[in-house]
């Protein structure tokens, strides 16, 4: 990486994704010059330190961006929708962790273990995927690039720290209500936004965001077409429910696969695995070793396991895939992408 700093905004500074985006650029050295912290005007004007460095947070503002090189978004889609075009418009190279640009055509959606050259093709807005979708394509990738790939079909486990500080809080408050044998009454899950709230402590709910007029929910659709666009397989075969879980930080996916090429064995699976960047392989039966949320909660790896043939279908496997929704599904995805941008001289 060359020795020159850069300007940095990151946008959403104060919000859980901003803290683990400022950590993990701490975590990573990466080169800034200058830093700019930007939040909506209910959080600006807090502290917040970086490198011992105390910066006050200010209001987003389109000429906040005047000379940032990199621009970091996790404020909400609308503010991405109204600022990104702005910092892009002052010369930023924006990575936006927000849904509002990942289906539009003329933005990259990218996994830099997946599709780091799509980054070449970006014109001034690059889109992080979904946290779930994230963990899952850093684990198929190997295997479609190896065997090839044709259908995928995934249950998600997903951690309260997906839906905001304000579900964790939730989350906590339930489960002592519960354990004191006191009333409460949900206000969060399993869409802030949705006519109904279900209690989310000791329950599983079979809702992340809205329905479509499919029966898919809309996070189970962001699964399905962003897989098949960071994979450039418009023909794949994708399907998704996704769930709701009582746990803090880290999604769990349980997904089956099918591969193009037959008499492949479950350990060449693994072996693949294995060697494969951003991975680390946990998976021994005999010593019940799997990966679980609770162990990989401040590790930047997806954890693979539980990876076994399926018994009907020669070219089915089933695996477990475990991964920090806030580091891997967001913060360090986001700042991959930046060192990718610097390692490809593209900013």
């Amino acid at each position: 990486m060359e020795a020159r700093g850069y300007h940095v905004a990151v946008v959403g500074a104060t919000g859980a994704v901003g803290q683990q985006m400022l950590n993990t650029l701490e975590k990573r050295n990466f080169p800034i010059s200058k830093l700019t912290l930007l939040s909506s005007e209910r959080s600006a004007g807090k502290k917040v330190t970086f490198r011992d460095v105390e910066y006050t947070v200010q209001t987003a503002t389109p000429d906040s961006f005047e000379g940032v090189q990199i621009a970091l978004f996790s404020a909400g889609g609308s503010v991405s929708k109204e600022l990104a075009p702005e910092a892009v418009k002052r010369g930023a190279i924006v990575v936006d962790n927000t849904s509002a640009y990942r289906m539009d055509e003329n933005v990259p959606l990218v996994v830099p273990e997946v599709n780091e050259d799509a980054l070449k093709d970006h014109k001034g807005i690059i889109a992080n995927p979904n946290c779930s979708t994230i963990q899952m394509v850093v684990a198929l990738e190997p295997l479609r690039k190896q065997f090839g790939l044709n259908k995928v079909i995934v249950s998600t486990y997903q951690a309260v720290s997906g839906a905001g500080a304000a579900a964790i809080n939730e989350l906590k408050e339930q489960s002592q209500s519960i354990l004191n044998g006191e009333s409460f009454s949900p206000e969060i899950l399993p869409v802030k936004g949705d006519e109904k709230h279900y209690q989310i402590a000791f329950n599983a709910i079979p809702q992340i965001d809205k329905f479509q007029d499919n029966g898919f929910t809309f996070e189970e659709m962001k699964m399905i077409n962003e897989t098949k666009k960071i994979m450039n397989m418009s023909d794949l075969h994708v399907a998704a429910t996704c769930v709701r879980l009582p746990v803090e930080t880290g999604h769990s996916e349980s997904v089956y696969v099918e591969v193009d090429e037959l008499n492949v064995s479950a350990d060449q699976v693994k072996e693949l695995l294995k060697e494969s960047d951003g991975i680390t392989l946990q998976d021994d039966p005999s010593q019940q070793i799997y990966p679980m949320p609770a162990d990989c909660v401040g590790k930047n790896d997806v954890f693979v396991g539980r990876i076994r043939k399926d018994l009907d279908r020669d070219n089915g496997f089933h695996m477990w895939i475990v991964s920090d929704n806030l580091l891997k599904g967001a913060a360090w995805n986001s700042v991959q992408i930046a060192e990718s941008l610097v390692k490809l001289q593209l900013v």
